[in-house]
């Protein structure tokens, strides 16, 4: 999976699927090095998780209503 990342230096676009295991290997590697060394991809990085930790939450009636 390779998005256009265009001028921005961070990770914003690519924390979507870093969080779901979906990039290529090397698209992840620069990921997990720019997470450790940028404090806001970090902190987005986590409200991502957090994010999809409550989505598995919900089941299939959560979702109808």
């Amino acid at each position: 999976m390779t998005a256009d990342r265009g001028d921005d230096p961070h990770v914003h676009l690519l924390l979507g699927a870093y969080v779901l295991d979906a990039l290529e290997a090397e698209e992840s590697g620069p990921v997990a090095r720019h997470l450790q060394r940028c404090g806001a991809c970090a902190a987005s990085y986590v409200e991502v998780v957090e994010a999809l930790s409550l989505l598995a939450l919900l089941n299939v009636d959560d979702l109808l209503e």
